[in-house]
């Protein structure tokens, strides 16, 4: 069926919207949706029996609650939750799509509502991002029978600044809600679609004088800044081009209603001190704030509201708690905190700020004038003439004029005046702008030239690179090194190394470079390239490489004589690894080959000559030949586990050969991830698990079993670790315990080890964290010692190293550990191991659905001061901080490979 219309969806924070226009021609129209009330947001169905509670008071009814379609989902969605949120709190999923880009949490697993109680169902950003796409579809099939929305040409909007992981994932979501094939453009961008398409008729004059055009975008969720070059052609019609996207900024409307919060909270409670609001109650007094500030920024809004808190259970309304919010606070609050008047060299503060809650990693400075002002410096310094701006929070006159202020400010005094774009639909505009791409796609009106702004090259070992793409080739369009042909190996390890420059210096596509001077090196990517019917081993293959409408570099190797096979490969091209200045490539260990050739000696096929000494030496060797291993940097370790890795079938020779290369593999692939291979190299590892220990009588042989899979476990996904626990949880348990049977097989030796490697699993259920700890208490109680309380803070820290957030231990859990650990050893604080373990655990992150109850933390603060523990273990109790190197080789258990740090979640 040939589509009737064209469709723009604009995925936002806290509204959705959707647009419309027919493909024959026609304006564009926004589709009214039942019941949402284009909000994005989702709360599940079992607050539907508070509804009839909280009916008298004029609030919602059950029976406004029914679809006027037939629809399985099990949640209320869009203006509903949000107002059944503010009474009902714990139950509401805000901020979906801010969820669906964050890098640190399972964006599939089911964790939202964040910090509810366990008995709340809960689903998981994917599908809170689904589930209001699919309510969309509903509405939009039930209005136009004859021309279902999957059917029709859609374009979904994302933040310019989403990485590839987040674009994957909302193509998924739209999969999800049955929409299959979907086009995706980004939310500034679109914006200035709309404009242009409101416009197009004297475009020329219009855009006047317009050279640099800067995209301000604040939603909900996010901040989007771009730049949009304006050239004219030999005819002197404007020529559009988009030259630069920001960084991703979780910073936006929610992040004020956020700030309006923690000002009110201690109003609410009478400024008593330590006195703090739950996660749940924050989310709900967060929601009141947000209505609030939306009356007062209101033209003709009060000079003051009223913001009430509900009690909860039987103290619904005797326990509610009021505090007034006046306009001149909120200008003072979001004008300055948000919009605060900066230098146009100004840049964003690094300290973590106030503003993290919830989960989500909101940017450290609030301050958006700050980021405007990097971002500008970023794309070289000039100042753009024209701006438009975009995205509810401008609906504040107050916010939009300080803004304007600022920008204005840091234009020379000669210079023209800065221009602001008239933008009447802020709410709109992009998905206005989405159906208005479509158009241009399809030839049907202007289109903003979105080209590679900097030219691409593959570096190779010389240090030479060959041109790739070259700077200015439009994006989608195909470039193919015919010239050139390379040999790549199917099912074995690649990597493909990546430069840049954003100086256009004319190279030719497939031309020889010497990368000195101005070239930015890009991460690699490395992968395994599977074979396919008719291809094996090694495989002659050309280069076709393009920027995507999205903003990634894509490259295809396709087989010279078998066109038709081709292996796809993506760049990721924005963000932080985009940013990553050039550094020099890093340089083989000289003696390297020597150290290969040692591994080789002793795990190689041939074992005469080797005896005994040599191989219980080999670490001893090999730091002879490449220094002391505490240095050894990762590229080094990883190219020793490769021949490690050779040798495994070898391992087995002798009681000697297995302890040594356990040692040495863990060693050198800890700790399981930080390299674009690793994901392979821990497959490898995986399969010899199930063989496990040749020589299981020894318990030095157990204790280097151990230790190597708590060097790397954090390269074991949930069921790799699951199913390790499982097999081993018998021996978790303190002696005389009934509550796992004993498995079959010989036993298990080096209990001190295998307590370290289960307490590194921070992947496995919560309930078996709980156990655990549990059993490690009682061990405690009866035989205190360092390893047990280092497996006791590891298992209960409030931080993890490497997991998702979700699956943190709940507070709860902690703080009875804590009162366990209080009453059982009340010397705790004077004892290292105790002291850090007890640190791990009260730690505060500020996500109040992590941290310990204030008062507790403090009180633990002042012990370890009192103990005169380390002052660092007192500071990241009181406050957020970012581990030192020191702390965080104690809570990974030794050092991390020089160069790779765990970044903080």
């Amino acid at each position: 069926m040939t589509a009737s219309f064209r469709v723009g969806i604009d995925l936002g924070t806290t509204h959705t919207v959707l647009a419309f226009a027919p493909v024959a021609g026609g304006a564009i129209e926004v589709f009214p949706v039942p019941q949402t009330i284009a909000a994005g947001e989702v709360a599940p169905r079992p607050l539907l029996p508070s509804l009839r509670f909280h009916a008298a008071e004029g609030a919602l009814a059950a029976a406004d609650l029914p679809l006027p379609w037939p629809s399985d989902e099990p949640a209320v969605l869009g203006a509903f939750a949000r107002e059944l949120g503010q009474q009902t709190p714990g139950r509401l999923v805000a901020s979906a799509k801010s969820w669906l880009s964050h890098p640190a949490v399972d964006r599939t697993a089911a964790i939202l509502p964040w910090g509810a109680p366990e008995d709340v169902p809960k689903v998981s950003p994917l599908e809170a991002s689904a589930s209001y796409l699919r309510h969309l579809r509903q509405a939009w099939d039930q209005a136009h029978p004859d021309a279902p929305l999957a059917r029709q040409q859609m374009v979904l909007t994302v933040p310019a600044s989403f990485d590839d992981g987040a674009r994957q994932l909302t193509l998924q979501a739209a999969a999800l809600a049955g929409l299959p094939a979907v086009h995706l453009i980004e939310e500034p961008q679109a914006a200035f679609y709309d404009w242009v398409h409101g416009h197009q008729a004297d475009l020329a004059q219009q855009l006047a004088g317009t050279r640099r055009l800067l995209v301000v975008d604040v939603g909900g969720g996010t901040t989007d800044l771009t730049l949009i070059e304006v050239a004219l052609d030999s005819q002197g019609q404007p020529q559009l081009a988009r030259t630069g996207v920001g960084d991703h900024l979780v910073l936006g409307g929610d992040n004020m209603d956020l700030a309006l919060a923690r000002w009110i909270e201690p109003r609410l409670s009478g400024g008593t001190p330590g006195s703090r609001l739950s996660a749940i109650q924050l989310a709900q007094l967060t929601q009141r704030c947000r209505s609030a500030k939306e009356r007062l920024l209101a033209p003709g809004g009060p000079a003051e509201t009223t913001v009430t808190l509900q009690g909860s259970g039987s103290r619904l309304i005797g326990g509610a708690r009021s505090a007034t919010l006046t306009r001149a606070d909120v200008d003072r609050l979001l004008v300055e905190g948000f919009f605060p008047q900066v230098a146009a060299d100004a840049l964003p503060q690094r300290a973590r700020g106030a503003l993290v809650e919830f989960g989500l990693p909101y940017a450290a400075d609030a301050a958006i004038t700050r980021h405007i002002a990097a971002f500008l410096q970023r794309q070289g310094g000039a100042l753009p003439d024209t701006v438009l701006l975009n995205g509810g929070v401008f609906h504040a006159a107050a916010l939009r004029e300080r803004l304007l202020q600022t920008l204005r400010g840091w234009r020379a005094p000669d210079a023209p005046p800065l221009r602001l774009l008239d933008a009447p639909r802020l709410d709109a505009a992009v998905a206005r702008g989405a159906v208005a791409y479509a158009m241009a796609r399809a030839g049907s009106a202007p289109r903003i030239r979105s080209g590679a702004a900097r030219t691409y090259y593959l570096v190779l070992d010389d240090g030479q690179g060959i041109c790739l793409l070259p700077h200015g080739t439009p994006e989608g369009d195909t470039v193919r090194l015919d010239a050139r042909r390379f040999s790549l190996r199917l099912g074995r390890p690649v990597r493909f190394n990546l430069a840049t420059s954003a100086v256009d210096l004319r190279h030719q596509p497939g031309e020889l470079v010497d990368l000195q001077g101005e070239f930015q090196r890009l991460p690699p990517i490395a992968t395994v390239l599977q074979p396919q019917a008719g291809a094996a081993g090694q495989v002659q293959v050309l280069l076709d490489t393009q920027v995507t409408e999205v903003g990634t570099l894509e490259m295809h190797c396709v087989a010279a004589d078998m066109p038709r096979q081709r292996w796809k490969l993506e760049f990721q091209l924005r963000g932080e690894a985009a940013a990553q200045q050039a550094d020099a490539p890093v340089a083989a260990h000289p003696r390297l080959p020597e150290a290969l050739a040692a591994i080789a000696r002793v795990y190689g096929d041939k074992k005469q000559g080797v005896d005994a000494k040599e191989v219980r030496q080999l670490r001893a060797t090999l730091e002879r030949l490449l220094g002391e291993r505490a240095t050894w940097d990762a590229v080094l370790l990883r190219a020793l586990f490769g021949a490690l890795l050779q040798g495994a079938r070898r391992r087995r020779r002798s009681l000697q050969h297995e302890r040594s290369w356990f040692n040495l593999v863990g060693f050198t692939l800890r700790p399981g991830f930080g390299d674009p291979l690793d994901a392979w190299r821990m497959e490898q590892m995986w399969e010899l698990f199930g063989p496990g220990i040749a020589h299981s009588h020894d318990s030095q042989q157990w204790s280097e079993w151990w230790t190597l899979w708590r060097r790397i476990a954090g390269g074991l996904d949930a069921a790799q670790q699951q199913m390790v626990y499982e097999v081993i949880a018998y021996y978790l348990q303190p002696a005389g315990s009934t509550d796992i049977d004993q498995p079959e097989g010989p036993p298990m030796l080096a209990l001190d080890e295998l307590l370290r490697m289960a307490a590194s699993f921070e992947r496995i259920d919560t309930a078996q964290k709980t156990q655990f700890g549990g059993w490690l208490l009682q061990r405690l109680q009866h035989a205190p010692s360092a390893e047990i309380w280092w497996a006791l803070g590891r298992l209960g820290a409030r931080q993890p190293l490497y997991a998702s957030l979700h699956h943190v231990l709940p507070p709860e859990t902690a703080q009875a550990w804590l009162e366990c650990i209080a009453l059982q050893h009340p010397d705790w604080a004077r004892q290292e191991a105790a002291a850090f373990a007890v640190a791990q655990i009260a730690r505060a992150t500020g996500d109040r659905a992590r941290d310990l109850p204030e008062p507790l933390r403090l009180r633990t603060a002042e012990q370890l001061e009192a103990a005169h523990a380390a002052p660092s273990w007192a500071a990241m109790v009181r406050a957020v901080t970012v581990l030192d190197e020191a702390d965080q080789r104690r809570v990974f258990g030794e050092a991390l490979p020089p160069g790779l740090v765990l970044l903080p979640q």
